[in-house]
């Protein structure tokens, strides 16, 4: 991640998340050319609230946008939490999924018995998607 203006950072972050300047700017209710203005530090004085957006949109503190602070990812060279690739990799679908936040989230708290019940429906409607399912 570059060390330089707020808004090589912001394109930086931009382009590591695979995001359009058009998502980015629906996300923090801005337009792509404002955006692109930033990211090219025509417009250097960034509104707080879009700053504060930004970082929730890529993950990071408004301390990083502005230059204040490395990311975590960057000062953290301990080993990964999950050393299981396959942990690893659900881990990383619900941060990078809501609706996989969604669903973990509304499981918590159900019987053993209530979650089977939910993972044999999921997998019916993989199933039926997949076109494997006979009505």
């Amino acid at each position: 991640m570059p060390n330089g203006s707020i808004g090589a950072r912001l394109k930086a972050l931009r382009l590591d998340r695979g995001l359009t300047q058009d998502e980015v700017g629906k996300r923090v209710l801005v337009s792509k050319q404002t955006l692109y203005k930033y990211e090219n530090d025509i417009v250097t004085n960034i509104p707080v609230d879009k700053i504060e957006l930004l970082a929730e949109v890529y993950h990071v503190t408004p301390a990083y946008i502005m230059g204040w602070e490395q990311p975590e990812e960057d000062v953290d060279d301990s080993p990964s939490y999950y050393d299981d690739p396959e942990v690893a990799a659900i881990a990383n679908e619900m941060k990078e999924n809501p609706n996989i936040r969604v669903l973990f989230d509304a499981s918590r708290g159900l019987s053993k018995e209530s979650i089977e019940e939910v993972r044999r429906f999921v997998e019916y409607q993989k199933a039926k998607e997949r076109g494997d399912y006979d009505y």
